[in-house]
């Protein structure tokens, strides 16, 4: 079922009205009837996916927490029978069991995963939606009970909600249990303010999606689907327009996300803290699907870097290259294989995994230049003075551009051959001279485009003391109407439907 679509409101009313009028008690009965139904529609078989997720991480998780505990309980009454190494051998013992079950369903999940999502794979006819969102969700409440950071859940019905709530399984955010699930078990009042700041950012996903996002897939899939006539100076139009469309996509899909959930009374997590305004590569990934990053920071690379086998590295490395390199290419090390990783979950094909491998390149010798800049900015430019900071939002900008371009390829070949064709120039006189309205939008879509594209810089700007929304909730009644009747009139009058607009999916659920 697409967010977009007459169905997706439907079905949101209908489910409101539904979990509003039963007692509070049958909310969360409500919630995960409706997170089949709404699976369900979307293809049954997509339930086998998640229910051997939901199975397998839900039953590692409480073999592990009945461990734990078993083996507290037997220490505390033998601890006077016991001598020290005798607990030791024991608690070493216990833990080996508890890694074997936890690998057991890690390796599983990743399996799934990984079959249907490699290339030629058996499953062809099989995606599942959202399997590498709720995959991640559920690996890391099973780690977090493994690292004993997580107390398990004993209710299956209650854990197999976390895992289905369905608005985060179009593209995120990537949930974690210990944040999502206490405002997602409460019993919920019906609560007006909810209801309208939750609809508002529903309206305003849709405003990104529908005016403008929408509006410029026609551009990008002309260029991207023809190369031997839009090469040259065609590529440097698609890796700018790419960059607004998919931030709009992506953002405005989870701008729906995060309202609807806030008009159910569940606080999710946020995605995007204004990425465009990043000054480096290391800044835009701590604004940019915030919720993947950190995941991947927190039990890959962290766990990655303090393993002993990297500890023993480490210690190599000081002994015989001294303590810089000893300390810094393990970090590079573990840091490859997170990139690495990630370019495979956004997809296998080459063109995803160099773009993991490019952003990891960028982003280490960056670091190795950090004591450099330090000294131009002592010696020559402040890093804090205004023109300076706006220069590197332009270039952080302009290279997000070229990486972006990765996307909208099938192979990295593919993408080296485009840039090298951009930068012949190549028919840039056919481009100005008409050619940008030859890719499916007229020129009073491309007016849009911009109109839109500055209100959300707009926005953007204005909301970084707070947001937008509760700006406005300070003002006059008649001007929240004037404003919200204003969006909603302008995403339905401008939106992008009919021939010609593939308003299908977004852009990351193909992920």
């Amino acid at each position: 079922m697409l967010f977009t679509s007459y169905a997706f409101i439907g079905f949101v009313l209908v489910l409101l009205v539904l979990y509003y009028a039963v007692p509070r008690r049958f909310q969360k009965l409500i919630l995960f009837v409706g997170n089949v139904c709404f699976y369900v529609m979307s293809g049954w078989t997509n339930l086998i996916f998640m229910g051997i997720t939901i199975l397998s991480t839900y039953g590692a998780a409480r073999w592990i927490g009945n461990n734990i505990d078993a083996q507290k309980a037997y220490v505390k009454a033998h601890k006077e029978e016991l001598s020290r190494e005798e607990k030791k051998a024991y608690k070493a013992k216990e833990k080996k069991k508890r890694k074997l079950i936890a690998a057991l369903a890690v390796i599983l999940n990743v399996a799934l995963l990984a079959l249907v999502k490699f290339p030629n794979r058996i499953f062809l006819f099989l995606m599942p939606m959202g399997i590498s969102f709720y995959t991640l969700m559920s690996l890391g409440y099973l780690l977090d009970v493994y690292w004993e950071k997580q107390k398990p859940e004993k209710s299956l019905f209650r854990f197999a909600l976390f895992v289905s709530f369905f608005p985060q399984l179009v593209q995120g955010p990537i949930s974690r249990f210990k944040d999502l699930s206490e405002s997602l078990y409460a019993e919920h009042a019906l609560d007006w303010k909810n209801i309208y700041y939750g609809f508002v950012r529903v309206l305003w996903g849709f405003f990104k999606k529908l005016v403008i996002a929408d509006r410029l897939s026609v551009v990008i899939a002309t260029i991207s689907g023809d190369f031997d006539t839009y090469n040259g100076a065609y590529i440097f139009l698609e890796m700018f327009l790419y960059t607004i469309q998919l931030y709009a996509d992506f953002s405005g899909g989870i701008d729906i996300t995060i309202g609807v959930a806030q008009m159910l009374g569940v606080e999710m997590a946020e995605n995007f803290i204004r990425p465009y305004f990043s000054k480096s590569l290391k800044e835009y990934w701590r604004r940019w699907h915030i919720t993947m990053s950190t995941w991947f920071r927190d039990y890959l690379f962290y766990p990655i870097s303090i393993t002993k086998t990297m500890q023993n590295f480490s210690k190599f490395l000081r002994a015989h290259f001294g303590d810089y390199i000893g300390k810094r290419l393990p970090v590079y090390v573990a840091s490859f294989i997170v990139w690495f990783v990630t370019g495979i979950w956004h997809g296998t094909t080459s063109n995803f995994i160099v773009w993991g491998l490019v952003n990891y390149v960028i982003l280490m010798i960056s670091e190795e230049l950090e004591p450099a800049y330090a000294a131009f900015h002592e010696k020559c430019i402040p890093a804090e003075a205004k023109g300076w900071r706006v220069f590197m939002v332009l270039r952080t900008f302009t290279m997000l551009c070229f990486l972006k371009l990765f996307d909208c390829y099938q192979s990295a070949g593919e993408v080296f051959r485009a840039y090298g064709s951009a930068f012949t120039f190549a028919k840039l006189d056919e481009l100005v001279h008409g050619g940008w309205l030859q890719l499916g939008m007229s020129l009073a879509d491309y007016v849009v485009v911009a109109i839109g594209s500055v209100v959300i810089l707009t926005v953007s700007l204005i909301q970084r003391p707070e947001s937008v929304r509760d700006q406005l909730s300070r003002k006059p009644f008649a001007l929240q109407a004037g404003v919200v009747m204003a969006l909603f009139l302008v995403t339905l009058i401008f939106g992008a439907y009919g021939m010609g607009y593939d308003a299908s999916q977004f852009i990351y659920n193909r992920f």
